[in-house]
């Protein structure tokens, strides 16, 4: 289901309840004069990335950023597909000259850090940009970018994100309890976002984020309104000419 075709859905919002009538077709991207930087947040175990890796292919022009990050890669996990894995030196360099948009220590002695050339670069090139981040870094990028959309996944239940992060059995037990500790403190933090989404279904979460991007591409900010309105007017006017000759 395309991010421009999803009819009538109410989505959660921290803020407010955003309603999403869009039509069949997606002409509004050729009048973006704004690029949209989503920001993505939840606690670790969610399911933020499998949300966001059914999002992007039923939007079109949404790009994903690859974060940096100091922890050692998981099973299955590609450097430079879902992070970047450096060292603590590396990423203490980077930090220092200035190449993180936004950075932060996550569960206790992981760094997380966003590449802030790499987030320039896809706006430049017209594209939508979404961040998978933690809370400390969400707040980083809305100083940054002021119209930075901001997203929080929940879980259904306290016991069902206990239960997945048991379940997917990629930390020990004190890992794990590092990022249980850690989701107090990230869920204390849902009512600073615009959105919140609650992950029941991986599917229709993405359903909801899709909505809420087409939404936002919609806002007056990203459109050329001007360009919009003046055309509409001179029609307007050459049909009344028309009908008066």
């Amino acid at each position: 289901m395309p991010c421009c075709a999803v009819k009538g859905l109410v989505v959660q919002s921290a803020r407010r309840t955003a309603w999403a009538p869009f039509g069949p077709a997606c002409g509004v991207r050729s009048l973006l004069k704004k690029g949209l930087v989503l920001v993505v947040s939840g606690p670790s175990g969610v399911g933020k990335g499998t949300v966001i890796r059914h999002l992007l292919p039923i939007c079109p022009g949404l790009r994903e950023s690859i974060s940096y990050t100091t922890r050692a890669p998981r099973d299955g996990e590609v450097d430079g597909k879902d992070y970047f894995f450096v060292t603590a030196q590396e990423f203490e360099r980077r930090k220092t000259a200035g190449d993180f948009l936004e950075w932060a220590v996550v569960h206790r002695d992981q760094c997380y850090g966003t590449s802030r050339s790499q987030v320039r670069q896809a706006l430049a090139q017209g594209q939508d940009v979404v961040l998978e981040i933690d809370c400390q870094g969400a707040e980083q990028v809305r100083r940054e970018w002021r119209d930075a959309v901001l997203v929080f996944v929940a879980p259904p239940t306290w016991a069902e994100l206990v239960r997945r992060l048991r379940g997917r059995d990629t930390e020990d037990e004190v890992e794990v309890q590092k990022r249980i500790d850690s989701a107090f403190r990230e869920i204390g933090e849902l009512c600073k976002y615009d959105y919140l989404v609650v992950n029941v279904d991986s599917r229709e979460s993405a359903a909801q984020l899709a909505a809420i991007v087409g939404a936002e591409r919609l806002r007056m900010v990203r459109v050329e309104c001007e360009q919009i309105r003046d055309r509409l007017l001179a029609e307007g006017q050459a049909s009344g000419k028309q009908a008066e000759g």
